[in-house]
């Protein structure tokens, strides 16, 4: 039973010496380590992608763009107070939020909370030319350790982005170990980013260059793009001592009819659909259990945790379940869907859409290496290939988690197991 799996059996030892605190200079210099559908474990280049993928893969990655989303405030009394965006509220619609002026609402973790006991905080700066005083009041708790925080400023004209640009920071993971410096601006973003709204980056298209984006046309590979706003949650440990009792973060994604189209086409005839990042992963295998609920007439748009587990979520054919989500969308004149998905993939799960991932190495015990595992081996059978692959990795050398090194998975046949 997938709600039994223990999350000790995920774990090794992962010394901090394996922890790059920057990327490489040279994003695609990195190491690739390949593990092919015979199980062999192989040393390559990311430089090298574009030939390693499927001929004609369909390739998908996440356009999600980090904010600045660590903002410093000072009490009169000196105290500083931290507030991290989480997700806005007020408006919801991430566009609509950064386009706002004079006043938003964030959901948002406050560091130094404590000391903040009433009252609103303030810190002036500049946009361009224009003085800005920004406010941010308190409104109270929310679920877990997030508070409302509602943000004012009084300079008419600038949008909630460019107050966002001006004073806050941008969010590397705590495990650098470091402050957040300058170059983070950069090398903490895909050089496919556009759309806004992440707290942390989709780190499996750091690597990405113009060079690789121009070899993947030159080898007939399209890449197309999904949108899914990483948070805070994808830090979240598992801290239960099975999977059944960690709830899994909720995220939300945006894709469009023409993707959606394209994947019908590619599952038909055959071609196989590559992967960028565990994110771009939750977002298209959330895709047709959308469709099916739509086809129950469910149009919550939100996927549950554990639906891929449940007879009655998980009962219908995957390319039916994407034209009945393709159907709904011509019918409501819809470009792009936005929904939300709490999807659990791990070890059980039936891989529906994805057949090839290009991730980075993840954290011991975490639900992203239940993911790589559950990818490894869809059949069932020896699961203990992600041991494998991150037991070579730590002897060869390999760089782990946000600014390491990169692979490209694929399933390992089951035959070659026995």
């Amino acid at each position: 039973m997938v709600k039994e799996i223990k999350i000790k059996d995920f774990d090794y030892n992962l010394p901090a010496e394996k922890i790059p605190a920057h990327p490489l200079a040279v994003r695609d210099e990195c190491r690739l380590l390949l593990s092919r559908p015979d199980g062999i474990v192989a040393d390559r280049t990311f430089r090298e992608l574009p030939a390693l993928l499927p001929p004609s893969a369909l390739l998908v990655g996440n356009d999600t763009r980090v904010i600045n989303a660590r903002m410093a405030f000072h009490k009169a009394t000196g105290s500083r107070i931290e507030i991290f965006l989480l997700e806005p509220m007020s408006p919801s619609d991430y566009v609509l939020t950064f386009q706002a002026e004079q006043r938003c609402v964030w959901k948002c973790l406050v560091g130094n909370l404590k000391r903040w006991k009433e009252g609103p905080l303030s810190i002036s700066f500049m946009v361009g030319e224009t003085p800005v005083t920004l406010n941010a009041r308190r409104i109270g708790p929310l679920d877990g350790n997030a508070q409302e925080i509602e943000f004012s400023w009084d300079a008419s004209g600038v949008s909630f982005a460019s107050v966002v640009d001006a004073v806050g920071k941008i969010p590397i993971p705590p495990y650098l170990g470091r402050d957040t410096e300058d170059c983070d601006s950069d090398d903490y973003q895909t050089v496919y980013s556009i759309v806004k709204g992440s707290v942390a980056a989709p780190t499996a298209g750091l690597h990405f260059t113009t060079r690789v984006l121009e070899d993947l046309r030159a080898h007939n590979i399209d890449m197309e793009y999904v949108t899914l706003h990483v948070g805070a949650g994808t830090f979240q440990p598992v801290k239960s001592e099975t999977i059944g009792g960690h709830p899994m973060h909720t995220e939300t994604f945006s894709v469009k009819l023409p993707l959606v189209e394209r994947l019908i086409r590619a599952l038909r005839d055959g071609r196989p659909v590559a992967a960028v990042g565990t994110t771009t992963v939750r977002t298209l295998e959330s895709l047709p259990y959308l469709g099916a609920a739509i086809g129950r007439g469910d149009l919550s748009l939100k996927v549950g945790q554990w639906w891929p587990y449940e007879e009655a979520t998980s009962c219908f054919d995957t390319i039916e379940a994407l034209e009945s989500l393709r159907d709904w969308m011509r019918r409501g004149n819809l470009d792009t869907l936005t929904a939300s998905t709490a999807i659990m993939i791990a070890p059980g799960f039936r891989w529906r859409v994805v057949g090839t991932v290009v991730t980075n190495f993840h954290q011991p015990q975490s639900t992203l290496l239940l993911l790589v595992s559950s990818f490894l081996n869809p059949e069932g059978g020896d699961c203990l290939q992600w041991r494998r692959i991150y037991s070579h990795a730590l002897e060869s050398g390999y760089r782990f988690l946000s600014y390491g090194d990169a692979c490209l998975l694929f399933p390992v046949n089951k035959e070659c197991q026995e």
